[in-house]
């Protein structure tokens, strides 16, 4: 019996000697496993520079002078010599009306002032004939005025010698008889004067009355030649008609000046655009400064339709009057060159004005700003190469780069690839990458 105890507790023992060696094995330490690396993430330095700040716009060009070519008489459309949309010259010819009624009119009008010439040529001649009538009469008046004081002085005398019974009373007789007679002549030929006269003022007044005739007629001829010279109608400028609004044969000038086309200007053209009252005073202070450097500065650029730059820079020339109330806009206007008539009236065009010099401006590639809910982040690797978060106020875009006016210092360094991969607190290996900042073309 006692043996057997013995050999049990031999037993117990080698099975606690096992547990407490199998513990033991358990609680060793176990092999160190190596640290994660820190996540490899691209840098770009934050960049100052100057930096030109510009404002884009969506405008529309305008011809310089667009002119509606109208009839001005009333006729037969005969012929239409320029056709639609062809590139005129000022003074060429577009239409022609049918002149003959205004032809007819003309030759009228110049067989009344031929005819009223003649009439006039006559009452000329009158005029002279009654010049040497006048003339006539005046000298017999003066003649027989002397016959007439010769007379009275033999009378006198013949008077004196009778009282003086010198004389016959015969004699007498025939002095006071001769004066009498001549007295009798002087009143004739005073009134032959008077007629004389007032039949020269009549000729006068007969060739004032033609010569005023022959000045009706010529107005009307002036009138039938102007009538007629607008048969023929002609472009007023160098520009490009545009379609004809009126087939020939038709009817024109009836009851109004009839529209048969369009003839706009297309070098230069005009772009107008609107930029808001806060922008204004920078454009117009940009403008000031230009026209004190340089009268003739054009830096204003556009960007076709087609998203194509256009080859000629443009200039400001028209800056309104006042600021709409109504949308707070400030309407402008831009002069460009248009020798290739790239540019044509009514197009959609975008304009990029220079508003500013910002200097000292800090840059950041629009690859590292992150924008959200209105507010815009980078984020920045700090000296320990920890993952750092920052919220910046951006500016303007300068080519490939945002100006960032908040938020951020020169030479520090923020993530521009591997953004999605890390937090804030994360250590990284950053890699900085090259970034010259320059503008894009047609930014």
């Amino acid at each position: 019996m006692r043996a057997l105890v013995r050999q049990w507790m031999r037993k117990a023992a080698a099975l606690a000697a096992a547990a407490w060696l199998g513990l033991t094995a358990c609680s060793s330490p176990p092999e160190a496993v190596p640290a994660p690396r820190p996540m490899a993430v691209t840098v770009a330095a934050v960049a100052q520079q100057d930096v030109p700040v510009h404002g884009q716009y969506v405008g529309q060009t305008e011809a310089v002078r667009t002119v509606e070519v109208r009839t001005r008489v009333e006729g037969f459309l005969e012929r239409q010599v320029a056709p639609d949309g062809a590139d005129v010259k000022a003074g060429d010819l577009l239409f022609v009306i049918d002149p003959r009624p205004f032809e007819a009119s003309l030759r009228q009008a110049q067989a009344n002032v031929a005819r009223n010439r003649a009439q006039l040529s006559q009452a000329e001649a009158a005029l002279v004939q009654r010049e040497a009538e006048v003339q006539q009469a005046q000298a017999n008046l003066e003649r027989d005025l002397a016959q007439l004081e010769n007379a009275r002085t033999q009378e006198q005398r013949y008077r004196t010698l009778l009282q003086q019974e010198l004389v016959a009373r015969e004699q007498y007789d025939q002095m006071r008889t001769n004066m009498t007679a001549l007295q009798a002549t002087v009143q004739a030929d005073r009134a032959a004067f008077e007629n004389a006269k007032a039949a020269l003022g009549a000729a006068r007044a007969t060739i004032e009355n033609a010569r005023a005739a022959i000045r009706a007629d010529e107005a009307v001829a002036d009138s039938a030649r102007l009538q007629l010279g607008y048969t023929t109608i002609r472009s007023p400028l160098d520009g490009r008609m545009g379609r004809a609004e009126v087939r020939v044969g038709s009817l024109v000038g009836r009851s109004d000046s009839t529209l048969l086309a369009t003839v706009s200007t297309l070098d230069p053209m005009y772009v107008s655009f609107s930029v808001s009252e806060r922008e204004a005073l920078q454009v117009w202070r940009r403008r000031q400064a230009e026209m004190r450097a340089r009268p003739d500065a054009a830096g204003i650029t556009i960007t076709l339709p087609d998203d194509s730059a256009y080859p000629q820079a443009g200039r400001l020339d028209f800056v309104d009057r006042a600021v709409d109330p109504r949308t707070g806009t400030l309407a402008l206007r831009a002069t460009f060159p248009n020798p290739e008539r790239l540019l044509q009236p009514g197009q959609y065009v975008r304009l990029r004005v220079l508003l500013e010099e910002r200097a000292g401006a800090l840059l950041v590639p629009q690859a590292a700003v992150q924008e959200s809910q209105g507010s815009a982040s980078v984020f920045v690797v700090g000296p320990d190469q920890t993952v750092q978060a920052r919220t910046v106020r951006v500016g303007p875009r300068f080519g490939t780069m945002w100006v960032v006016e908040e938020g951020v210092k020169p030479g520090e360094h923020v993530v521009v690839k591997g953004l999605q991969q890390i937090r804030v607190g994360m250590r990284v290996e950053p890699t900085l990458e090259a970034v010259r900042p320059q503008p894009a073309a047609g930014s």
